[in-house]
């Protein structure tokens, strides 16, 4: 797992240019907020968990206009970003928008104070998954709601066995399984945990693009190593030559993301009997794995 200050140090540093890069992250929101269309809530006030530079606002007030949405991340640029375009955007952050920069594994909010709980991909970066999850589970009212996204341990499996053709560096991170992710959820108190796995893929000219793209979008906190600005020439054509065994027909190199959906309820929601103590597994557009 990624180190919080790198985390922090990461999203600080891509936070100007972060909402042009950040195509996946807007896809991934858009694709979180159809989860809402099945669930019966209406939410007096929404944290929005990582944050980010806030594009998840306008999805957010458009569905829930008249709740109080706390935005929260840990990198102050990234807030700094949503309040500087605030002007321009009023009418989808709307009043009743506060901002608090602070680490998810310990939040500064109340005790059953918040309705709805929504984070998009942002709980991958967590150093401790269970702490984070006590957290949510102390903040949320009674019968509200967990919906979050993260990456999954498929991310970036082409780039991880590019570099292994190259060296025995961990040079990608690898990311927490739904299965533990929906076991969490039970062991903090959370009832019907629901986990859903997509894959989505990103394709690139060349090598060099992707690396800059996931840098651009944060890639420090997706790539465990930072060594590519100082990568010899040899090792530098070594790896775009490992990488080739990805490329598609039409030569572009494939990146996929595994997208791990997943909600859960506070206190004791009306459900299904069996749904109360156990996690249900479900596959987007895939056989389920053997």
């Amino acid at each position: 797992m990624s180190n919080l200050r790198a985390v922090q140090r990461s999203f600080d540093q891509a936070a100007a240019g972060y909402d042009a890069a950040a195509v996946l992250q807007r896809e991934v929101a858009t694709r979180l907020d159809e989860h809402l269309d099945l669930m019966r809530i209406t939410p007096r006030r929404i944290l929005d968990l990582g944050s980010g530079t806030g594009f998840a606002a306008p999805l957010l007030t458009r569905r829930f206009a008249k709740a109080e949405r706390i935005a929260l991340d840990l990198a102050p640029a990234m807030l700094c970003q949503e309040r500087a375009a605030r002007g321009l955007r009023e009418r989808w952050l709307g009043p009743a928008t506060r901002f608090v920069c602070a680490d998810m594994h310990a939040l500064p909010i109340a005790a059953a104070s918040v309705d709805l709980i929504w984070s998009n991909l942002a709980l991958q970066w967590a150093d401790e998954p269970l702490a984070v999850f006590k957290e949510c589970r102390r903040v949320l009212r009674p019968e509200g709601l967990f919906l979050f996204a993260s990456f999954g341990p498929d991310t970036l499996h082409e780039l991880r066995a590019t570099f292994a053709q190259v060296d025995n560096h961990a040079h990608v991170n690898r990311f927490v399984d739904m299965h533990e992710l929906g076991d969490a959820l039970l062991a903090t108190g959370f009832t019907a945990p629901v986990m859903v796995s997509e894959r989505i893929v990103l394709t690139y000219a060349d090598l060099k693009a992707m690396l800059q793209d996931l840098k651009a979008m944060g890639a420090h906190t997706v790539l465990a190593r930072e060594q590519f600005g100082l990568m010899g020439r040899a090792r530098w054509q070594a790896l775009q030559a490992a990488c080739q065994r990805f490329a598609q027909a039409d030569g572009r190199l494939p990146a996929t993301f595994e997208i791990v959906y997943g909600h859960a309820w506070a206190g004791a929601v009306q459900r299904p009997k069996s749904a109360a103590n156990e996690v249900v597994i479900q596959w987007h557009g895939l056989s389920k794995p053997t």
